[in-house]
């Protein structure tokens, strides 16, 4: 990684976009320190120190903890994201919105628009909700119309604002920019969370069982890693050989390569909308009073990550059965949209190819699509592994920190894929060269 990360400061174009990428990422942190006019801070923190759950904890973690302290950014990218996840939902019940997908750039172009027009309608709802809610806890200053269109704006001014950067950091730095902002965020709570396991499981103990507490620590995060980095990077391959032919008097042809199918071929993804689902309603419903025993009350709880697996309310475990059928169905969901199967055995039809003992055509796409379902299971298996073990902890031992499970796969699988593209640029500005010499 830092062998990479040397070599892409040694090319001017590559370093000029990380340079760009650092800088924007730097605007995000200090938009997370300029406090939402008309909230009262002494007010803000009270109320937030006695709400403590997983919901709480993811949320202020992917908003790199301008929740809790209400900035301008506390929406953060979430609006976008849901907003991602209803268009393409809807790309499939639409047919109009399956066209443009399918309509090359100028599709997905139009299909991006659509997307910011309902990221600013979410955040306009979501702010609505949070700033009607604050009045009535008693959080802003004053309580009128003028101070609630004030929190209201200025929330969803702060989303839209992230989401342009996210996009600006896509167009001329390096990454996803969405994803980048994501893990800017999770990674500045990492300190405060490493304060609360202190916390928890080494203040006041003794050398001994504070040295083996570390020693656990340490290992079950890096054991965590190592699984997710495997994980990202497995793949199944798929066998193709092309028969020779002839082109004028010369015999073409006839080399074998291989489709290469990732086994977590969504990446991050999947993760980041079920949490983002299930932690929203949550978030909000803290801003008014909901009677726990009332039905609304009791589904979110079941919503809420921090009473899952609790010994003493088991049937709140029902959000964490929802919650693994979410990452499966989203897992499949991206995937179908990324890669087509019946596409890719039409292109190495038309081609000349096959894959060795399928016949070309519909029984490849068929093969291909039974290879796939089965390598996307094993994926988002693996990526439930690694997010629920740390929520089983949690309901047991009650040590809510924010960078859980899914925290480390969003952090591992974008510095993975990041390093990815940034190699992918060195390749082909190396190629460049080489032509043009």
């Amino acid at each position: 990684m830092l062998k990479t990360l040397r070599n892409a400061l040694k090319i001017k174009d590559i370093r000029t976009k990380l340079i760009y990428t650092f800088f924007m990422l730097v605007v995000v942190r200090i938009g997370c320190a300029i406090p939402v006019p008309g909230v009262n801070s002494a007010m803000i923190k009270s109320f937030f120190q006695n709400q403590i759950g997983d919901a709480f904890s993811f949320f202020d973690a992917i908003t790199g903890g301008s929740f809790t302290n209400m900035s301008i950014f506390a929406l953060s990218i979430t609006p976008y994201i849901t907003s991602s996840i209803i268009i393409q939902l809807l790309t499939i019940a639409i047919p109009k919105l399956e066209e443009m997908q399918k309509d090359g750039e100028d599709g997905r172009k139009k299909l991006a628009e659509y997307t910011r027009y309902v990221t600013v309608a979410l955040a306009l709802i979501e702010s609505t909700a949070m700033a009607i809610g604050f009045g009535t806890q008693g959080i802003l200053t004053s309580f009128h119309v003028g101070s609630v269109a004030v929190v209201v704006v200025t929330l969803t001014a702060g989303s839209a604002f992230l989401m342009w950067m996210g996009e600006r950091i896509t167009e001329k730095g390096v990454g996803n920019g969405i994803s980048m902002i994501l893990l800017f965020n999770i990674v500045a709570r990492i300190p405060s969370d490493f304060v609360t396991l202190y916390e928890r499981f080494m203040k006041g103990k003794s050398v001994a069982v504070a040295g083996l507490a570390v020693l656990i620590i340490a290992a079950v995060i890096i054991g965590v890693i190592a699984f997710v980095v495997m994980l990202q990077g497995g793949e199944r391959r798929i066998a193709v050989q092309y028969a020779k032919k002839t082109q004028g008097k010369k015999l073409v042809g006839g080399q074998s390569t291989h489709i290469p199918l990732k086994v977590n071929t969504a990446g991050v993804m999947p993760i980041i909308f079920a949490g983002s689902l299930f932690s929203m309603p949550v978030v909000i419903s803290r801003f008014f009073s909901i009677n726990a025993e009332s039905i609304g009350g009791k589904i979110i709880n079941t919503l809420n990550q921090s009473n899952w697996c609790d010994p003493s309310r088991p049937w709140y475990s029902i959000g964490l059965l929802i919650y693994i059928v979410l990452v499966v169905f989203f897992a499949y969901f991206y995937t179908s949209i990324t890669f087509n199967p019946i596409e890719v055995a039409n292109n190495i039809k038309k081609q000349g190819g096959f894959v060795p003992g399928i016949r070309p055509g519909k029984p490849t796409a068929d093969y291909l699509t039974k290879i796939l379902n089965y390598v996307i299971f094993i994926g988002a298996a693996g990526l439930l592994f690694v997010a629920i073990v740390p929520i089983i902890v949690s309901g047991v031992f009650k040590a809510n920190v924010s960078f859980g499970g899914t925290s480390l796969i969003i952090i591992v699988g974008v510095i993975l894929e990041t390093l990815k593209q940034i190699e992918s640029q060195m390749l082909v500005r190396y190629y460049k060269g080489f032509l043009n010499d």
